[in-house]
Order: structure tokens, then sequence, then C-alpha cells
């Protein structure tokens, strides 16, 4: 098998992070979620793997993180989407990489418990021509919407219905075998000029064709807004194997769901998990509270923070009030400011500097 990733987009919903960098590149505990994604097929057992990107900065953005795969021992190839043309579109332009080959179609900004391992078995075991992933969501009217038989069979497919018939969301996650050109071929654009690929699959359904429902049970988080990066950090925080490989002094005291990255100092300070602390970061007179990422190379000192998200190269000292369900961007320098006080909730971009009570 094959995996085709797409990374493409503007990840217009995390404004102002994404103005500088692709939102598959945000790390969730400490890792980007591309690279999770990566990971997955991995350990999945897939190594020819295809990333769609944009012909934008986002897309060179992302080929210089991940490069040609060597950390991950798998071989990547770049397939270029000039513009946001539909899920589908993705799989029409990818043809010459995914030749016949059965293949797992994977949003790049998705994070989903347990991995994809046991999925990709249960399709290669099967006949099936292709197997769907869903999950019952509180909001079906934001996502492509199964609607099932009896039987739990497909009945319908419909793509963000004002009026859903079912919470079954589609999952980003889709495997298929070369019957999906054809169906790709025989779509037209939606109603947003986009191809579909829920019209690509309920023309699979219509035709006849085996297409299979896997109802995921477990969490899964699409990590397109601020909130839904916040919560899909605490999730995989939970399930992180906690480590201590930096510096912790006397003073200190680390709660045993706490990972603290190489090079990372902890000193005179209360950190409480789970919560990642990054490689040659250093928190000073501080209190770090549970489900918070702090990336590499930072500075925390005389200040709380807890649930929130803290790129690299970002400093946060002297601060009053305690920080939290914040993301907060890479380069960014958050200190006391003699201005009236405010309390604080924040979405910083790379770059930034705002001073506070």
């Amino acid at each position: 098998m094959k995996a085709l990733i797409l990374s493409g987009g503007k990840g217009s919903r995390l404004y102002p992070l994404t103005y500088t960098n692709a939102k598959q590149l945000i790390p969730v505990a400490n890792k980007p979620v591309l690279f999770r994604v990566i990971e997955a097929i991995h350990d999945a057992g897939i190594i020819d793997i295809g990333i769609i990107i944009g012909d934008d900065d986002n897309g060179k953005r992302v080929r210089e993180a991940v490069g040609q795969g060597r950390r991950w021992q798998v071989n990547i190839t770049y397939i270029v989407q000039e513009a946001p043309l539909g899920l589908a579109h993705c799989v029409s332009i990818a043809g010459d990489f995914l030749g016949d080959d059965r293949f797992v179609m994977f949003l790049g900004d998705n994070v989903i418990e347990g991995g994809i391992s046991n999925l990709i078995r249960k399709f290669e075991n099967s006949d099936t021509n292709s197997q769907i992933v869903l999950t019952p969501v509180s909001e079906p009217q934001h996502y492509g919407v199964a609607e099932l038989n009896p039987d739990q069979s497909i009945k319908k497919l419909v793509e963000k219905p004002r009026d859903p018939r079912s919470n079954l969301a589609l999952v980003g996650i889709y495997m298929f075998d070369p019957t999906i050109h054809e169906a790709v071929r025989a779509i037209t654009p939606s109603w947003r000029g986009e191809l579909e690929i829920t019209d690509a699959i309920q023309w699979l359904v219509e035709q006849n064709y085996k297409v299979h429902p896997y109802i995921h049970r477990g969490w899964w988080i699409d990590t397109g807004k601020p909130i839904d990066m916040l919560a899909a950090n605490a999730k995989v925080l939970e399930e992180l194997t906690p480590r201590i490989e930096g510096f912790v002094d006397r003073d200190s005291q680390v709660d045993e769901r706490v990972t603290i990255e190489a090079g990372a100092e902890i000193v005179n300070s209360v950190v409480r998990g789970p919560t990642i602390i990054g490689e040659n970061t250093r928190i000073v007179n501080s209190y770090v509270g549970p489900f918070t990422s702090i990336y590499h190379d930072c500075q925390i000192e005389n200040a709380e923070i807890e649930y929130s998200l803290i790129l690299e190269h970002s400093t946060i000292s002297n601060v009053h009030t305690r920080i939290t369900d914040s993301l907060i961007g890479r380069n960014v320098k958050v200190a006391h400011s003699e201005l009236k006080p405010q309390a604080i909730k924040l979405t910083l971009g790379d770059n930034s500097q705002l001073g506070l009570i």
C-alpha cells in the first residue's frame, strides 16, 4: 500500500499562528502534527508516502521540515496542488504517484487515538474497494456525514449538510483501491467549486462497489481551530510515557506525569503533568500546570501557565496573572507592563511582543 497525506491549505482558522507557519507543523505535545501522521503511517507498515502541498510558502515550509523522509525511513514524494480544489482533486493529481496501488489518504492536521495500523490491516485483508472511518460528533453539519442502512452499510454521504441525517462524521482517514480513480473522473465540482471526496465515495456506493464504514469509538480531533489544537495537545499528553532527561534542582517539584527533554532546566519551580518541557527550555521561579506543552528554547520566569501551548524561542517573564487556554507562537515575548491589569487569554502569532501586568 501507499499513503497520501493532504498538507495544503492556509490554516485560516488558526490565524495569526499560520501566517508564518503551516498548520500541520504546529506541534502537539512538542511534535508537529504532520510528523505524528507520518509516524502513524510508518507504524502501519507503509513506506511510500505522497504529500499534497500548496504552491506557496507553507508548501515550502513543509518540504523543509519533512525533507525526503529519512528520519522515519520512508520515501516522500511531493505533489503540488495549485489551488484548493477539493480532496478528490488531490486523488486526481496524485494519480501518477498512486498508480494501481491500494492507498490510505490521511488529512495532515488530524490526530486520532490508537493510530491506523489496525485500520490498515482490516482493509488489506478484505475485498472491499474502500474503507471510510466514521465517528459520532456533536455538530455533524461541519463535516462530511454518513447515513447508514439498518444493516450498517452506507446509504448516503453528504458534505457539510444543513440538516444532517446522522451524527456520524467522516474522520480524515480514507482507504481506497484503484476504483476511486474512476469515481473521481465521474463526479463534477460541488457548489463550493471543489471535487468532494464524499461525492466520489457516494459514486462508489451507487455503482455497487464495496465501501465499508468503520466506526471509530476513540477520540479524534481535527486541529483546525485553537480550541481543537489545545484539546489535541491535552489528549496526546495523556498518552505520553513520562521521562526526565533534563535537569531538575532540589527546590523544584515535578510530578510523575511530566516529561522534561534533554537540556531543559527546572529551577525553583512547580511542574504538574501531564506536561512536556522542550529541549533547552528554562523554567525558573514558575508554575507550569497540567496539559501544557512548552517547546524548545523557551524561557519561563516568574510566571504561571497551564492548559496552553507555547512554541519555540518564546519568553514569558514576570507575569502576575496566570496564563491559561492559550496558544503562543514562536519568538514571542510576554513580559510585565505598567499598564492597567487585564485578564489573559491569548492566541499570539510568531514574533509578537505583549506587555502584561
